[in-house]
């Protein structure tokens, strides 16, 4: 075990942190609502200057920051567009958003700033979240519009909740590498914490937490019982982030065949391999590709 996620209240100790630390673990706390609040993270123990310093330049070099930021983004709308032309190829009336997102999708190689990939990607990401009620195909869960903090409806709560486990999720496989967290390249590197994992759960975002969504919903494994109002919005329960959990736990052991290396790979083992490939990108060894879902 590598991590461990916090749910609620809880009450730790200093021996159990002096623990955790020796054992290379993180700690993800999420408070009552389910909502990610921070993680202990242990004193690095894989930290490279020689890696921060190739981070930092290529942040800073405005080229080399968006030769990567398009990737992440290149990733994300195949991703995306993949997961439609699944759903649509098994009978769904999808044919409109594919072809908006495509169009939309040539504008990506054109942008030359992170400020318009992001608009870009924003756009694509919204006509295709609203493709989820073709998908789901349920009154129970509709999209709306996005909302955070809270999410207004049971969808975007779903929505919200995946996105969580996935960035902190990410931010245990960096921590296993000599890359810094905080530094990003798509997400501005500010005063947050950590952007770096933002960057890599773009391209990871439709094949494992919407995928998972569909699943939870279309065998109604989540049901709307497994959500209350509170601070304005819609959560989920105890329950129901349970079964979520559970089923994201059992997604990422889950294997796929890897067309470069020949054998079947987890989706955990994938997002470690993402990063050892942006690694290799930074030390000039070759050049960043994003991982890409072939269904």
């Amino acid at each position: 075990m590598k991590e461990i996620y916090v749910f609620g209240e809880v009450t730790v100790s200093k021996k159990f942190l002096e623990y955790v630390s020796q054992k290379e673990i993180l700690i993800h706390f999420f408070n009552y609502y389910g909502y990610y609040i921070g993680t202990y993270y242990p004193r690095e123990h894989l930290n490279s200057g020689y890696m921060i310093l190739k981070q930092a330049e290529h942040y800073l070099c405005e080229e080399k920051r968006l030769i990567l930021a398009k990737k992440f983004v290149e990733g994300s709308v195949r991703n995306i567009i993949n997961v439609v032309r699944y759903y649509k190829n098994r009978g769904k009336d999808l044919e409109v958003v594919e072809e908006q997102m495509l169009n939309l999708s040539s504008a990506v190689e054109r942008c030359g700033s992170t400020a318009e990939l992001m608009a870009i990607e924003g756009n694509i990401r919204d006509i295709y979240y609203h493709s989820f009620d073709e998908i789901i195909n349920n009154k129970d869960f509709v999209f709306e519009k996005r909302t955070r903090r809270p999410p207004k409806n049971h969808l975007n709560a779903l929505i919200s909740f995946g996105n969580s486990m996935l960035y902190v999720l990410i931010l245990s496989e960096i921590y296993k590498t000599h890359l810094d967290p905080r530094i990003g390249f798509l997400h501005a590197t500010n005063f947050r914490r950590f952007t770096l994992n933002l960057d890599i759960a773009e391209v990871f975002k439709p094949i494992l937490v919407d995928r998972i969504i569909f699943t939870l919903i279309g065998r109604n494994m989540i049901t709307t019982k497994d959500f209350e109002e509170d601070l304005g919005g819609v959560l989920l329960k105890e329950k129901g982030r349970k079964i979520f959990v559970q089923e994201f736990d059992k997604r990422l052991k889950s294997t796929i065949k890897h067309r470069e290396l020949g054998r079947n790979v987890s989706y955990n083992r994938l997002i470690r391999m993402e990063l050892y490939k942006l690694q290799k990108h930074l030390m000039g060894e070759k050049d960043y590709s994003p991982f890409v879902s072939r269904w």
